[in-house]
């Protein structure tokens, strides 16, 4: 059920091994102190217009031009989360099935 948890903060950072992630939070000023605390740089998050799912946070991250590294981590994950999203998607596929019905002799 995680698809299902809501963020209202997103955006990317540099790890202290140089790798750029995606990262999500509800507390910007929390999130921003714990980035630090484990080495990262660049840290690029920002308050999103309402709560969202990852999915959507990423969509968004992607509408408002992220570039760089930056945006290949964002454009990275959100292929991620699609290919999640439509995994679990259930295809339903309608056959056209003929439908034939005898009639009975009814005797009395």
């Amino acid at each position: 059920m995680s698809q299902d948890k809501l963020f209202t903060v997103a955006g990317t950072a540099t790890n202290a091994d140089g790798t750029v992630k995606a990262r999500f939070a509800n507390d910007l000023v929390a999130r921003i102190k714990i980035l630090n605390k484990a080495g990262c740089t660049n840290i690029n998050l920002m308050e999103l217009p309402q709560a969202m799912t990852k999915l959507q946070a990423l969509q968004y991250l992607t509408e408002q031009g992220v570039a760089g590294d930056a945006g290949y981590a964002v454009a990275n994950k959100l292929a991620e989360k699609t290919r999640v999203a439509k995994k679990g998607e259930v295809k339903v596929k309608a056959t056209g099935a003929k439908a034939s019905a005898k009639a009975e002799k009814v005797t009395a």
